[in-house]
């Protein structure tokens, strides 16, 4: 009879992943919903495969799973995942590539025209009486104005393609990415990030977190921007400075804020950012819709099949240098 795999499901995904697992008569699963460290490294022991939504795979579990073969991210984040770990085991970590990526640019989208319409003012005026707001508040097209990406991979991609819907100049800044591709996508390529914020109206990021992305908004940055500029940040909490993010909307060095990810998750309710009117702010939802949410299951189990099944999906790994 042939061995089964173990898969150790660590914090329940969609009954369509895990059909696709209990499909297979070569596939058992394990299901630890938001599991401590203790109780994973207890469990880990036998597992061929992690599937992993929000729990921390550091070192320590890695080194302790001698049968592993394979980690499926349930998204397209890897912060929490030790890659350089997997990497020395010759262990892929797959991510969700095109689950949530028009999920997350349709969310970058309304929080530029949230912010661009001030809807949230709107809103409220409306419902306590004020009416007559519309005469002074100054809601704004984004029709014609400049639109900075930062990162133009599935997401940014995608989020500039919306943005030229809507008529905006979208500019495009990712190191990694030809010139020629920018400018097939109908961008325009800057070189320096920082010497183009001075000419963006809106500035959206969509890039991952790492050494060289860290507080890439900060003090320096949004003093270049304009007083009318609007920062919208969808990608991951750390790429933007949040106390030099405070300073900037209350002192009017820029004009307002959408931000889905913050630098400590869940933030506290006494967040400072959240005492100000000129932010919109969502809970790192922008990729978590009821579409989003099947297309992560099916293809974190997806993953996980191909890799046992000796059939990676390079486009799905992440740490391609193992395949």
């Amino acid at each position: 009879m042939k061995n089964k795999f173990h898969v150790l499901v660590v914090d329940t995904i969609h009954d369509v992943g895990q059909s696709q697992f209990d499909a297979r008569d070569d596939i058992e699963t394990t299901v630890l919903e938001l599991p401590s460290e203790e109780v994973l490294l207890a469990h880990v022991g036998a597992a061929d495969a992690i599937a992993v939504r929000t729990t921390k795979i550091p070192r320590k579990v890695i080194e302790a799973a001698p049968n592993l073969k394979v980690v499926s991210r349930h998204g397209v984040g890897y912060d929490s995942v030790d890659v350089a770990c997997l990497t020395e085991r010759g262990i892929p970590l797959c991510v969700a590539a095109t689950s949530n990526a028009v999920s997350v640019a349709e969310h970058a989208m309304f929080m530029i025209l949230a912010l661009a319409k001030q809807s949230v003012a709107f809103d409220h005026a409306t419902r306590t009486g004020d009416f007559w707001i519309k005469l002074g508040m100054g809601a704004k097209d984004i029709a014609e104005k400049s639109l900075l990406i930062a990162g133009f991979g599935r997401i940014g991609s995608r989020t500039a393609k919306r943005a030229l819907a809507f008529d905006m100049n979208v500019s495009v800044y990712d190191p990694y990415v030809e010139d020629a591709v920018i400018e097939a996508a109908g961008c325009t390529p800057v070189k320096n990030f920082d010497a183009a914020l001075p000419a963006a109206d809106f500035v959206t990021l969509h890039c991952p977190k790492s050494a060289d992305t860290l507080n890439m908004i900060g003090k320096a940055q949004l003093k270049a921007m304009k007083p009318t500029a609007v920062l919208v940040n969808t990608a991951r909490g750390g790429l933007v400075d949040e106390d030099a993010l405070y300073d900037a909307l209350t002192s009017g060095a820029i004009a307002s804020a959408g931000i889905d990810v913050f630098a400590s998750e869940p933030p506290k309710p006494e967040h400072p950012l959240f005492q100000l009117d000129n932010i919109i702010v969502s809970p790192h939802c922008a990729g978590v819709t009821e579409q989003s949410i099947l297309r992560m299951a099916s293809q974190t189990a997806e993953n996980i099949l191909n890799v046992l099944d000796g059939k990676p999906n390079p486009d799905t790994v992440i740490n391609k240098e193992v395949l």
